[in-house]
């Protein structure tokens, strides 16, 4: 699993719960009550915390302490309640583990680890899942490359992953597919949590404590080391726990049905369409300002992309995109002047010397018309960034800071990010080209046109509309000047 920014795991010294546990569930992230005196959407009308939070910290859905726990203490998780099983790497050993699955009961955490900083591509070098009555199953896809069998034995079993947008691509390269789906990560986010992190829920919301160290290690490496074992094991050991919890307390704050809608967009969503300039993604490629120079950035990294693709390896691991932007700035052309660049100095960057070399050649010998735009890599029919909206539109610059002020306040209400409320992308472009007449409904009609989920359009497009309404009509200078030219002739 790819696991966001942690902050330190564990309690307090003194055994006293994490601070962000503290405050009133649901409340605003810096301790804040809401502005209005009754709860906001979804709330239980006379103020008490959710059910699911009244339980003492750390213990599991049911009311049950973990074992060994003291009062209000975080309890590490070690080893896997039913010890460590065996990687299936045999077509044996996957029949086994399938009919185990297929007899289990309820939902099936599932997890992916991927090696994306050492290998190329997003693929899955271990899948793990667990399953009431089945338990903890870990499967080597590079020996077991097709898990159609798997699916087929969860088809009616709904999926339980965190950050599943993340691992859905990859599992269904090997023939997994779930039909339902519990995303832990994104449950947490429409609860209002300020981090969403697994190791970070867990212990909020469970009190228990996952080690997450190995989150970033090569998970290519065959044989896998006992502790990488242990720690993807762990991975899903209480995610169907989390998932209980979570779903309780999202019954409590009335977001179930918004949960349900999310997690339906998540298993729906296409695969992004490939980025005409994908180069443009390079890091540090705002320091390079002219268009000879962008063409040296486009080489580079084809050349690079092509080189890694070939080797199977991370594309930054054959050549830092440090190193691209600076060829970028001074033009090497020969070995001395590549030597000069420390990013041209690893192993695999002195490999390929002459390629970049070459590269930089076919920059500097492109005819004007073959150079990139300095500006470029936008969708088509997106509007422009929203930084040049001030220069070139001050209306639609007022329209989106107006939808974003009405879109913050009511994320606020509602305890959820402002980015789960509406996408950014949706924003700018209802405020780039708002409807018209600009009501409600036809608000609401833009906003599904962008692919808004219902419950986003019920709560979000009266207030955007009004948000519009209330803005000053844009003056007409060379109207109001004509007007003014026949008055005194």
């Amino acid at each position: 699993m790819t696991v966001g920014s942690e902050r330190p795991h564990g309690g307090l010294p003194d055994g006293r719960a994490p601070a962000s546990t503290e405050r009133p569930h649901g409340g605003l992230p810096d301790g804040r009550a809401p502005a209005s005196t009754e709860r906001p959407h979804g709330g239980l009308p006379d103020g008490r915390a959710p059910a699911s939070t009244e339980r003492p910290h750390g213990g599991l859905p049911d009311g049950r302490a973990p074992a060994s726990t003291e009062v209000g203490g975080i309890v590490p998780l070690l080893e896997p309640r039913d010890g460590l099983p065996p990687v299936v790497a045999t077509d044996a050993a996957l029949a086994e583990v399938t009919d185990r699955l297929a007899a289990g009961t309820g939902p099936v955490a599932v997890d992916a680890e991927r090696a994306s900083g050492y290998r190329y591509g997003q693929r899955a070098y271990l899948v793990q899942l667990r399953r009431a009555g089945a338990g903890t199953v870990l499967i080597d896809p590079i020996a077991c490359p097709d898990l159609s069998g798997v699916d087929a034995a969860l088809e009616d079993a709904e999926a339980v992953l965190h950050a599943a947008s993340q691992d859905l691509p990859c599992l269904a390269e090997i023939g997994f597919r779930p039909r339902r789906l519990f995303d832990t990560e994104l449950a947490g986010r429409l609860l209002g949590y300020p981090r969403v992190a697994l190791g970070t829920l867990v212990e909020e919301v469970l009190g228990f404590h996952l080690e997450k160290g190995h989150s970033a290690a090569d998970w290519s490496v065959r044989p896998l080391r006992e502790e990488l074992l242990r720690y993807a094991a762990l991975d899903v050991e209480v995610l169907t726990d989390l998932r209980d919890a979570l779903a309780d307390e999202l019954e409590d704050q009335g977001k179930a049905e918004w949960a349900r809608q999310e997690f339906e967009a998540v298993l729906a969503a296409r695969p992004a369409a490939a980025r005409a300039d994908p180069w443009r993604r390079t890091s540090g490629i705002h320091r390079v300002q002219s268009r000879r120079s962008l063409a040296v950035v486009r080489e580079l990294w084809t050349a690079r992309d092509r080189i890694a693709q070939r080797a199977d390896l991370s594309p930054r691991r054959v050549l830092p995109d440090t190193a691209i932007i600076e060829a970028a700035r001074s033009y090497p052309a020969n070995h001395a002047q590549l030597a000069k660049i420390s990013g041209f100095a690893g192993r695999q960057a002195r490999r390929h010397e002459k390629d970049w070399l070459a590269a930089v050649a076919r920059a500097r010998a492109s005819t004007d018309d073959e150079l990139p735009e300095t500006t470029g890599g936008a969708l088509p029919n997106s509007p422009p960034p929203a930084h040049r909206w001030a220069e070139r539109d001050p209306a639609a610059a007022a329209r989106l800071a107006a939808v974003r002020a009405a879109i913050t306040t009511l994320a606020e209400e509602n305890r959820l990010p402002v980015e789960n409320l509406l996408s950014p992308d949706a924003l700018r472009r209802l405020s780039w080209d708002p409807p018209k007449p600009c009501d409600g409904q036809a608000v609401a009609d833009a906003l599904a046109g962008y692919g808004a989920r219902p419950w986003q359009v019920g709560l979000a497009a009266e207030p955007i509309a009004r948000a519009l309404c209330d803005l000053p009509a844009p003056v007409d200078e060379a109207a109001i000047l004509d007007d003014v030219a026949q008055s005194e002739g």
